[in-house]
């Protein structure tokens, strides 16, 4: 038994070149990003923020933690959700259709180069800049925030859509095909049932991405949770910042446990 062990560990490849190239590999990496850290300059004083910040946490402004009124935390966490959900159904509206002209299987080769190209041109500028811009066109505010999202969105989940359609059964349209059913009836029972579990759960993942995005956008001026902390930061207010921070964490707490299992029911079925 042992000969035998011994001999199939003999076969097997020995990796010791690649992890050590490997290794190497990281260490120039490292090297080369070094200079990332020459500019930290941790003073004194920002150990006292720091501080500040942490006795916010402990010792929250309850007024503004508890209150229901528009500057409440409560209301700036439904106005984030509201901006993050109207952004994700905005997206997945226009992503649909964009993805089904972009898939390999579904419309020639040209059709997709140019609508590829489109997505990948949105892809490309990050959700910051598209709230700057969108904020100079809308002015600050909520609807800057949900267009935003919106057309963030549409790059992503144009992305993971189009990888769903390729991976279609072509077997079942086929099979359709051969009973003559007509385009709208391959897409009720050919289409739909196969991407919807994935339609869904790219919507959930996207939303809960969203959330977090509404929140920084806030901080240039997109409406939500993050336009009061930048200014609560700008004005030393530690306590409103301890407040909505853990408004934030509870925000966040939520929505991973119930977008969860909401993914784990789609998959089961």
């Amino acid at each position: 038994m042992n000969q035998k062990l011994t001999s199939v560990l003999n076969q097997a490849p020995r990796r010791g070149r690649q992890y050590t190239l490997i290794a190497l590999v990281l260490l120039v990496l490292v090297g080369l990003s070094s200079p990332a850290l020459k500019g930290a300059d941790i003073t004194a004083k920002g150990f006292d923020i720091g501080q500040s910040i942490l006795t916010g946490l402990v010792t929250p402004d309850t007024q503004l933690l508890f209150g229901l009124g528009d500057s409440g935390v409560f209301y700036l966490i439904l106005q984030t959700i509201a901006i993050a959900f109207l952004g994700t159904l905005v997206g997945a509206v226009i992503a649909v259709p964009l993805s089904f002209v972009t898939a390999t299987n579904i419309v020639p080769r040209p059709v997709v180069i140019v609508t590829r190209f489109i997505i990948m041109a949105i892809r490309t500028i990050p959700s910051l800049v598209y709230g700057l811009m969108f904020i100079r066109v809308t002015g600050p505010g909520p609807f800057a925030g949900v267009m935003t999202l919106a057309v963030v969105s549409i790059g992503m989940i144009s992305k993971l859509f189009i990888e769903t359609i390729e991976d279609l059964d072509p077997g079942i349209l086929e099979s359709l095909d051969a009973f003559g059913s007509t385009f709208f009836q391959k897409i009720r029972y050919g289409v739909l049932p196969q991407l919807g579990p994935d339609f869904i759960s790219i919507l959930v993942y996207r939303f809960d991405m969203n959330l977090r995005e509404a929140t920084i956008l806030g901080l240039v001026g997109a409406g939500g949770i993050g336009a009061p902390m930048i200014f609560a930061l700008s004005a030393y207010h530690w306590h409103q910042v301890g407040a909505i921070l853990i408004g934030l964490f509870i925000l966040v707490f939520v929505v991973e446990i119930l977008s969860d299992k909401l993914r784990q029911k789609i998959l089961r079925g």
